[in-house]
């Protein structure tokens, strides 16, 4: 079973993927897709609000804010990892549970990068936006450090993110029964 999703210039089939027994997801994977990563980028890019930096979490959104910071001229963004690095230091640790993750995670983000934050218009930007939580730790990462938010983005916005007016995103994925009929 997949699912159509109409970006800017691009047409993609979604898998539809159980998460439990009642409810399942379009698997929406930047990775490996150069053109659906550079015309979604181009597209955020568009409308992105002024900004000193932007912050996407590990791993997913990678592309995604690589490819916009070129667009944009940007020679720098910050990476929440999920784990801390050995090159780590004075690590900021921020909680999370997500709809695509079994067990809570953590996101982590080096006292470095931090420290180049403070002060700072931040732009939070995800590939989807779902129950709130990785976003949630992403501002609370950001805000841990000093900087300001001052947008989040996403391709995607699906369940409790779709219709929030704190968000800025493409399209809407719903989410989907077992038999891969949209809620």
């Amino acid at each position: 079973m997949t699912y159509e999703m109409k970006l800017p210039g691009v047409v993609r089939h979604l898998p539809i993927c159980p998460v439990n027994d009642t409810l399942s997801i379009g698997a929406f994977v930047l990775f490996g897709d150069v053109e659906l990563t550079e015309k979604c980028a181009e597209a955020l890019a568009a409308i992105a609000p002024p900004h000193d930096v932007m912050i996407t979490a590990e791993s997913k959104g990678i592309p995604l804010i690589c490819s916009m910071a070129r667009i944009l001229g940007e020679n720098r963004y910050i990476l929440a990892r999920k784990g801390p690095k050995l090159y780590m230091r004075d690590v900021i640790r921020y909680e999370v549970q997500s709809i695509t993750t079994v067990a809570r995670q953590a996101l982590y983000l080096d006292g470095y990068d931090a420290e180049y934050m403070k002060g700072k218009r931040v732009l939070i930007v995800d590939d989807v936006i779902s129950t709130g939580e990785s976003l949630a730790a992403l501002r609370g990462l950001v805000e841990s450090a000093g900087g300001i938010v001052v947008g989040q983005m996403a391709v995607l916005a699906e369940g409790d993110a779709i219709g929030r007016e704190d968000i800025t995103y493409l399209r809407e994925l719903p989410l989907f029964h077992p038999d891969g009929t949209p809620m």
